[in-house]
């Protein structure tokens, strides 16, 4: 941390879950600008990127797996779709459980061929993390995966 985080730490309950809302506030900007930018590079656009993610985090999964997961519309998802097939990121195979539907496979190579974009920030965030605890980062992480999931549920009241 900086002298300034440092001094300018909350004091009260109250302030300090202010600091925590404004700083997801802060992340999330930072998240969405990267993607932005990221998606800019791949010729893509950032939804397009992050349904890579859930496809790569997820696994195989339908077109209407990846429409709920991305609370978008069927004929949203089919041009996302035919977009990252044109560009190599996600191949189509038939369901080895009911060949009438078809399952999104992310491609392993288009992440090889694009994984120095994230070098360095995956390292800036390693050397953040020797700052902390193990049971800070802990709590870091449980924290941020429930605040994702609540994120995730708003989303879903939002549609």
């Amino acid at each position: 941390m900086t002298t300034h985080e440092e001094s300018a730490r909350p004091t009260g309950r109250e302030e300090l879950v202010d600091e925590v809302l404004l700083a997801g506030r802060e992340l999330s900007t930072a998240a969405v600008l990267f993607h932005t930018a990221l998606a800019s590079r791949q010729g893509l656009s950032a939804t397009d990127t992050k349904a890579l993610d859930l496809v790569a985090r997820l696994g195989p999964m339908t077109a209407g797996d990846l429409a709920r997961h991305l609370v978008l519309k069927p004929a949203s998802v089919t041009a996302l779709i035919g977009r990252l097939e044109d560009k190599d990121a996600l191949r189509k195979a038939p369901d080895p459980g009911d060949g009438r539907k078809v399952v999104l496979h992310f491609n392993e190579e288009f992440a090889a061929r694009n994984l120095h974009y994230f070098a360095d920030l995956v390292g800036s965030l390693r050397e953040l993390c020797e700052h902390y605890t193990d049971e800070q980062l802990a709590t870091i992480a449980s924290f941020t995966k429930e605040a994702a999931h609540r994120q995730a549920e708003a989303t879903q009241r939002l549609a």
